[in-house]
């Protein structure tokens, strides 16, 4: 007995050697856990199919193998090591098949440690023992997820397996599933995210283990970064030093490579992890109002207090704010109307330094009719991609109401006068100067000697014409 103790303790010992990171002493009695990484062919990837289409995804490392054992007192002499295989991407099937197979190697080398060979078996020989072959296929179910097949038959059967795929057992056979195969497999959780997920991770890892140039201080440096789309690396102590620069300056959206000409964004966790917990949800803040400023369809609160986003209910003119339950009018930012008009004018919304203008979060538009006219005819010709720019820059109900109102205004003034009596704007299109208002009938003559129209030579003898606005 003490023989086979010892050389219980050998093997655990070698075991810790060997896998150092992989493998996991129990805190009491002898067994463990060893988590086994297969060593994938360069090549290797995985597809997903959906009807015609195919989504091909290259990848460098698969979620581990998890073997969790005990060894029983008269192992290796008599048992075999009582064990439980998991795996989060293998089917029940597959990992049956598996235990199986473990069982075998068992008894070929029944009275010496066989720890080492499962282990190596995993690890090298996996993948062709169950007839995976790059690209590995991953169905998609009814809501467009990668998740595990209910159909197929027993892994390393050679009837009927489709040969490079995920696949679950049949009804015919569940009855020789293992016990100690324990498959992680989720049919409600998108399995390609998950072998994605462990994928990225991984490579990181393995990337920030070894030292590289960096672009910027030209230095060999353990730790650094590089930017997903074109490859460039730099020093975490750069990334760091010129992310905050533009943090802190507000360019949240400057983050690009450094490389000239190069226009590749640094991730979200990127400058997570290289910055401090303030200016990260800096960062954050500033991005997510950039990212709303560019919506066309969402505003600010109108209280200075609150100015939290406000999504725009299309065909109306109020809005509600979801933080402070304020109803405001999105054209004169006052509190909601209903059907009556905006108190503030064109005049009023359109004179800079006011204190309208200063509360609104739009642009300021063109003090000059010139500029008006531009801006009008910009908007009404243009493309719907430059339509929504504009209305995002001066308000969509500011464009449709206070400009076109702004123009009317100053085609009033000069083309018409306003009636001495009831302050009407009229127009004199042809008659004599003795003329009566259209709205309060009140005659004029010599009032009205240089409206427009006075003096035309179309003018008559007889009652003047007169067009009211």
């Amino acid at each position: 007995m003490n023989a086979e103790l010892e050389e219980q303790e050998d093997e655990l010992l070698a075991l810790a050697s060997i896998y150092s990171q992989e493998f996991r002493r129990a805190v009491s009695g002898l067994g463990g856990e060893i988590r086994v990484s297969l060593d994938l062919p360069r090549d290797f990837s995985v597809i997903v199919k959906a009807g015609d289409k195919h989504r091909d995804y290259v990848i460098s490392f698969l979620p581990p193998l998890v073997l969790t054992f005990d060894l029983p007192l008269d192992y290796p002499s008599t048992s075999s090591p009582e064990f439980i295989l998991s795996c989060k991407w293998l089917s029940h099937s597959q990992l049956s098949a598996v235990c199986k197979h473990l069982d075998e190697i068992w008894e070929d080398t029944v009275g010496s440690v066989v720890l080492f060979y499962w282990v190596q078996f995993l690890r090298e020989d996996l993948l062709d023992f169950l007839n995976i072959r790059p690209p590995l296929e991953i169905p998609v179910n009814d809501q467009g997820q990668a998740t595990p097949s209910t159909e197929g038959s027993e892994a390393g059967d050679s009837q009927g397996e489709a040969e490079g795929s995920v696949v679950e057992t049949s009804d015919e056979a569940a009855v020789s599933l293992d016990p100690r195969a324990l498959s992680m497999l989720a049919t409600d959780t998108d399995l390609l995210v998950h072998l994605l997920d462990y994928d990225e991770r991984q490579r990181l890892r393995v990337f920030e283990g070894q030292a590289y140039d960096c672009g910027i201080c030209f230095m060999s440096k353990l730790g650094c970064s590089q930017y997903r789309k074109c490859g460039h690396i730099y020093c975490n102590e750069c990334m760091s030093e010129y992310f905050t620069v533009q943090i802190r300056d507000g360019n949240v959206r400057g983050l690009t490579c450094p490389e000239p000409e190069c226009s590749s964004t640094a991730t979200p966790s990127q400058v997570k992890r290289l910055v401090g917990e303030e200016l990260f949800t800096r960062y954050d803040r500033l991005l997510l109002q950039s990212t709303l400023d560019r919506m066309a369809d969402v505003i600010y609160c109108a209280r200075k207090a609150c100015v939290a986003p406000v999504v725009l209910e299309p065909d109306t003119t109020a809005a509600l704010c979801p933080s402070c339950r304020y109803a405001f009018c999105t054209i004169c930012r006052k509190t909601y109307h209903g059907t009556s008009h905006c108190k503030l004018r064109a005049n009023t919304l359109l004179t800079s330094g006011s204190d309208s203008a200063a509360e609104s979060s739009y642009a300021g538009v063109p003090q000059t009719e010139a500029g008006l006219q531009g801006l009008w005819e910009d908007y009404a010709s243009g493309s719907e991609e430059r339509r929504m720019f504009l209305e995002k820059r001066y308000g969509k109900h500011i464009l449709n109401t206070v400009v076109e109102e702004s123009l009317s205004e100053g085609w009033k003034g000069q083309n018409s006068k306003k009636c001495p009596s009831c302050r009407a704007n009229i127009q004199k299109t042809g008659g004599c100067n003795k003329m009566a208002c259209f709205t309060c009938d009140s005659g004029m003559a010599e009032e009205l000697q240089h409206l427009p129209g006075a003096n035309s030579a179309n003018s008559t003898a007889g009652n003047s014409t007169i067009e009211h606005y």
